[in-house]
């Protein structure tokens, strides 16, 4: 299993927030669905909160599929999330193409 690097400026973003970043779900309304139901693991335990706090280093899975939270300044990354302008509605498509 390979992990998906998603570089997040300072480090730290909401779990909803970071499913759409990362690809791992297409809306917010798909992540607030599969944080309920219990599908999310965050370091190998499930988490029901879609506002809990992820940091560097954090491994997020869903399904099949696993991404890990990069700090953008510790990679050196110019593509980066900034959590501090960012809202729920998020469309990381639309953030790619810009």
């Amino acid at each position: 299993m390979q992990d998906n690097q998603v570089p997040v400026r300072g480090g730290e973003i909401k779990l909803g927030q970071f499913l759409k970043l990362a690809n791992l779900v297409e809306t917010g309304g798909e992540a607030k669905e599969v944080i309920a139901q219990g599908e999310v693991t965050v370091n190998g335990e499930t988490d029901t909160r879609r506002g809990r706090r992820l940091v560097a280093g954090d491994q997020v899975r869903v399904g099949g599929m696993t991404a890990a939270v990069a700090d953008a300044a510790a990679t050196g990354e110019d593509d980066y999330f900034d959590e501090a302008t960012a809202d729920d509605d998020f469309d990381p498509e639309k953030w790619r193409n810009l």
